[in-house]
C-alpha cells in the first residue's frame, strides 16, 4: 500500500532560515545595519503570545532585530495608530506586523491601513494585494506564499492542474487562489455556501483546506493521487484531557489516497513564520 509523500515544511523552513542568515551576513556591511521587524501585540491571548515568541526567536536566530511592543488589553486605537506611525518613520524597522486577533474594541483593518505598504510584513495592505492581482513584484501574504514555496521545493508544478481552495479569507484563501492562478493552475474557490463541496473537492489535483474546522476534509473528498495542502491549525482536547494540534484534513484517512500531503504541525505553519522573515529581509534589501 503506497502512502503519500509528506511535505516537510519544518525542514524547508530551517533551510530557508539558513539562507536568509547568510544573506543578512553578506549584505549587512553594505546596508550598515541588520533588518528590523516590529510585532505589535495587544492583550494576553496565550496562543498569540506563543506565536509572537516564536517569531522573535526566529528573528534572533538569523540576525533580524526585533522591536516587539506589547500593549495591555485596554490599549486604544489612537495609541496603536501613533505607535505604527512612529515605526513607519523608524529607519531601523523594515517590517511591521499587528498580531491578530485583537480585542473586540480595536479595528484591525484600520490599523493595517496605517502601515506604510513597503513595511507591511504580512503582505495584506491593499496596495500589496493589488500587486499580487497584477502579478507585480511586492510583499506577499505569508501563509499562501509558504504554500507555493513548499510546493516548489518538491517540484510540484501547478501549471495545467485543477486546484480547489476551500476557504476564502483575505489571509489565505483569496491570495493563494491568485498565486495558483499566476502559476497557471485552473482554480476554484469553495466555501461554506458551496453546494456539494465533496464533489467539487474530488475534482482537485491540488486540494487546499483553509477553513479552520478540524478534520473537515475527509478521505472521500480527495481524488486519488491529489496533492493535499492543509493550512488549518486547530487545537483539540483528547479523551485523556491533553490537547493536540490537528489540521482541517483527516490526515490519517487521506495519507493512503493523496500523492503528497502536508502534516499538522510541521507543514505550512512552519513556513508562515519563515515567509514573514523573508518579507522583512526583502524590504531591507530595497535599501540597496
Amino acid at each position: 500500500m503506497s502512502t503519500a509523500t509528506i511535505l516537510d515544511g519544518k525542514a524547508l523552513a530551517q533551510k530557508m532560515q539558513g539562507e536568509l542568515k547568510a544573506k543578512i551576513d553578506r549584505l549587512q556591511p553594505q546596508i550598515g545595519r541588520p533588518p528590523g521587524l516590529a510585532v505589535l501585540m495587544v492583550g494576553d491571548n496565550p496562543a498569540s503570545a506563543a506565536y509572537v515568541k516564536g517569531k522573535e526567536t526566529a528573528c534572533a536566530k538569523i540576525g533580524i532585530n526585533s522591536f516587539g511592543k506589547h500593549f495591555p488589553t485596554s490599549a486604544t486605537q489612537a495609541e496603536l495608530t501613533a505607535v505604527i506611525h512612529e515605526l513607519n518613520n523608524d529607519d531601523r524597522v523594515d517590517g511591521i506586523l499587528v498580531q491578530l486577533p485583537l480585542p473586540d474594541h480595536l479595528d484591525s483593518i484600520a490599523l493595517l491601513y496605517e502601515i506604510v505598504p513597503h513595511k507591511d510584513a504580512d503582505g495584506l495592505h491593499p496596495l500589496n494585494l493589488g500587486h499580487l492581482v497584477r502579478s507585480e513584484p511586492g510583499l506577499r501574504s505569508c501563509t499562501p506564499a509558504g504554500v507555493m514555496r513548499l510546493m516548489a521545493e518538491y517540484n510540484l508544478a501547478a501549471a495545467g492542474k485543477t486546484a480547489v481552495v476551500v476557504g476564502r479569507s483575505i489571509l489565505v484563501g483569496k491570495p493563494l487562489a491568485l498565486m495558483l492562478l499566476d502559476a497557471n493552475a485552473t482554480v476554484t474557490i469553495a466555501h461554506s455556501k458551496t453546494p456539494d463541496l465533496a464533489a467539487v473537492c474530488c475534482q482537485a489535483d491540488i486540494l487546499v483546506a483553509a477553513v479552520g474546522r478540524e478534520q473537515m476534509i475527509t478521505a472521500e473528498m480527495v481524488k486519488p493521487g491529489a496533492i493535499a495542502i492543509d493550512v488549518g491549525i486547530n487545537r483539540i482536547t483528547q479523551p485523556d484531557g491533553k490537547s493536540r494540534l490537528v489540521g482541517d484534513m483527516d490526515f490519517d484517512g487521506i495519507l493512503p489516497i493523496a500523492s503528497h500531503i502536508t502534516p499538522v504541525p510541521g507543514g505550512i505553519g512552519a513556513m508562515t513564520v519563515t515567509m514573514l522573515l523573508e518579507n522583512t529581509v526583502w524590504s531591507w534589501e530595497q535599501q540597496l
